[in-house]
Formats: structure tokens, C-alpha cells, sequence
């Protein structure tokens, strides 16, 4: 089997509420995204989906769509889709790393989609690929980004009206009213598992004195406190230990993680495959943190359901044991899926079906890509 042709529809799905890394013009607009197709030359098709997110990383919709294209798609024209490991030496040579691989925002929808491929060739889940118990269904963790405190009550009702339990924070750069938020959330849910994740938003010194009053407020752990590149602030407030510290962005390859374990920079990771350029990367760094009795978070970037699929299938196959910060349920206004993915009671189920397990709307993916036009 050989990838005869592969297609690429730049989608933007519509939001439903507010998220701060959808405010201003561009988010707006909506969710931007690059749904990938691959196609064997048996007929047989793969998914996959690509989320650049500007206000999170330095990828943007534009740029990805032109790694994409130019560089990606062609590398791996002709490829056995079956052969994971070979396409992830294509993809790797396609564009040339920086801190971690190139553009893996950009590489991981064709990694999901390669997943698709491989699963569905063979007739088995993602699961099965990877030796895995199919695991699941995964609670999940209600976002709560607040403008003000007094939207606080009306957030978390939201969240326990549609059967969730747990709560994650967006906190920094204000550390009186993180804590006055993380008060006010644990109060209202008090037997709930507290994240706050800072996307790197507070200094050093700011982040050292908020750990423990975020620990006092009722907070369980603090993700991503500071920039990645803040090493020495990472080591001081693993060792101050008033709260688990866990790195989101930064974390690429297992190159890197591998490093920042051995430097004691973290106590766990909260894991994106998109962040690692798919789920071949994201796997090893799981594995890698077990290896070092590291546990993990499952979050993601807004994913729609093609990319939530993915992480699916990841998290439960590993044994996700804390709720997982998977909110484009939440905040996204449409699927392109036949039968979308459905939150029931704050949890959602594994996929069953080969490959991501989902049936793509072909003809729903051409009609948003149209009605979007040709953001690039």
C-alpha cells in the first residue's frame, strides 16, 4: 500500500462561548483548523486534523497550511502508511527542528491521519496498533476562564448542568484573583480535582509566591507556571513543592523531556499530541514518564472531534487516571463527524471503529472548508 494523494481543507469551526485564546479578530472568526485526508492507492482513506492556535504557540493557520503543503504532504506522497516509524524520518527531514521537531502543530494532523490510515488498513482500533487495552471512557475537566469573579457561579453551573465534576483554572498573569478564583471554584465544588494552568503567564518570582497560596485556595496542581525557557524557576518551585508542577509547552520530543526530568524541572506533564506533532511522539513521552514513575494530564487545544478522537484513543490506551482538559466539546458550535462524539454525564467514550474510530463527513468538511474560504 502506497499514499497516492492527500488533501487538505482549511476549516473554521464556530465558537460557543468565551475563550481567551479565541478573543480578538482572528479567533473570532472561529476555530481555525487544516482537516487532512490521506488516500491509498487501494481507496483506503485516512483522517486526520491539524489545530495551529497563534495566541498558544507560534504556529499559525496561514504558515501551517504552507508547511502542509510545501513540505509535509509531498515527503510523505508514496509512503506505506503501515511503516509509522519510516513517515516519522520523512517528516523529520521535510523541515528541520528547532528547540523540538519543525512545525508539529502543523505535522500532527498528518500523523493522526497516518494513525487513520494504518488502523483502518488493517481493520483495528488504535489501540490494537499499539498493544494497548482500549481503556476509557475518560472523564473530563470543565474550563473555567473567567473575566470577572462574578461570572464564576454561572461557569461552574454550566459545567455541572452537562455532568461535569471537575474544574481546570486559567490563571496568570494576577495572582489575587487567581487565588480569589480558585477559592471561589473549590467552594463550589468541593470535592472536585482543582488544575489551574498558567500557560506560562506569571514571572518567576510571581509564580514562586502564588504556588503556595494557589496550594491554600484548593488547588491540586499548577501547570505551566512560567516560559519553558525559565529552567532555573522550574527547579525552584519543583523543590519549594508547594504544589505538583507540570510542563505543557516546551515539551515537543522526548529529547527534551528526558532532559527536564533529569534536570528535576517537573513533577508530571500534561500532554497535547498536537503540541508533540502527533500521537508517535506523545506516546514515547507517556511511556517515558512511566518509565520514571511520572504521572500525566491529558489536555489538548481546542481539539474538534477529529483531533479529540486521537486523544482519546491515546489517554485511555495509557491508563489516564486524573480528568482530562478536553474542551472543545465545550466551546466549539459544530462536528464533522457523522455520528459526533457526545459527552454523557462529563465523560466521553473510545471510539470503536478501526483506525480514530470516527466516520468523517466528507461532504461536511468540503461545505465548512468553502463556506470558510481560503484563509492562507
Amino acid at each position: 500500500m502506497k499514499i497516492e494523494r492527500i488533501e487538505l481543507f482549511p476549516v473554521r469551526y464556530p465558537m460557543v462561548g468565551y475563550f481567551k485564546f479565541f478573543a480578538g479578530p482572528a479567533g473570532e472568526a472561529g476555530r481555525a483548523a487544516i482537516v487532512v485526508k490521506l488516500t491509498a492507492d487501494d481507496g483506503t482513506v485516512g483522517w486526520g486534523e491539524s489545530v495551529p492556535l497563534p495566541t498558544w504557540s507560534d504556529e499559525t493557520p496561514e504558515g501551517a497550511l504552507a508547511a502542509l503543503r510545501r513540505y509535509f504532504a509531498p515527503a510523505l506522497l508514496g509512503h506505506d502508511p503501515s511503516d509509522l516509524a519510516g513517515a516519522q524520518r520523512r517528516l523529520d527531514a521535510a523541515i528541520a527542528p528547532a528547540f523540538g521537531p519543525g512545525q508539529p502543530i502543523a505535522r500532527a494532523g498528518l500523523d493522526l491521519a497516518l494513525h487513520d490510515l494504518a488502523g483502518r488498513a488493517a481493520g483495528v482500533p488504535l489501540h490494537r496498533l499499539w498493544n494497548r487495552p482500549r481503556g476509557g471512557p475518560l472523564t473530563l475537566s470543565w474550563t473555567v476562564n473567567a473575566r470577572s469573579l462574578d461570572d464564576v457561579p454561572a461557569l461552574v453551573a454550566a459545567g455541572r448542568a452537562r455532568g461535569y465534576r471537575h474544574f481546570n483554572l486559567k490563571v496568570a498573569p494576577d495572582p489575587e484573583f487567581d487565588v480569589a478564583l480558585a477559592r471561589q471554584v473549590r467552594a463550589l465544588a468541593p470535592g472536585c480535582f482543582l488544575w489551574a494552568d498558567a500557560n506560562c503567564g506569571y514571572d518567576p518570582a510571581t509564580a514562586l509566591a502564588a504556588a503556595p497560596r494557589l496550594a491554600d485556595a484548593g488547588v491540586d496542581v499548577l501547570e505551566a507556571p512560567v516560559r519553558p525557557n525559565r529552567i532555573s524557576a522550574y527547579q525552584e518551585l519543583k523543590k519549594q513543592g508547594a504544589l505538583p508542577i507540570y510542563m505543557d509547552e516546551g515539551v515537543v520530543s522526548p529529547v527534551e523531556l528526558a532532559e527536564f526530568i533529569r534536570l528535576g524541572m517537573l513533577d508530571g506533564v500534561a500532554q497535547k499530541p498536537a503540541r508533540c506533532g502527533g500521537l508517535w511522539s506523545c506516546r514515547q513521552q507517556i511511556e517515558l514518564l512511566q518509565q520514571n514513575h511520572l504521572p500525566f494530564l491529558g489536555s489538548g487545544l481546542t481539539d474538534p472531534d477529529i483531533s479529540l478522537a486521537g486523544m482519546l484513543a491515546l489517554y485511555a490506551a495509557y491508563g489516564l487516571a486524573k480528568p482530562a482538559a478536553l474542551n472543545g466539546p465545550q466551546f466549539l458550535g459544530a462536528s464533522l463527524l457523522k455520528t459526533p462524539l457526545q459527552v454523557i454525564a462529563g465523560t466521553l467514550a473510545v471510539p470503536e471503529g478501526p483506525g480514530l474510530g470516527i466516520e468523517v463527513d466528507e461532504a461536511a468538511v468540503r461545505d465548512l472548508s468553502a463556506r470558510t474560504g481560503n484563509w492562507s
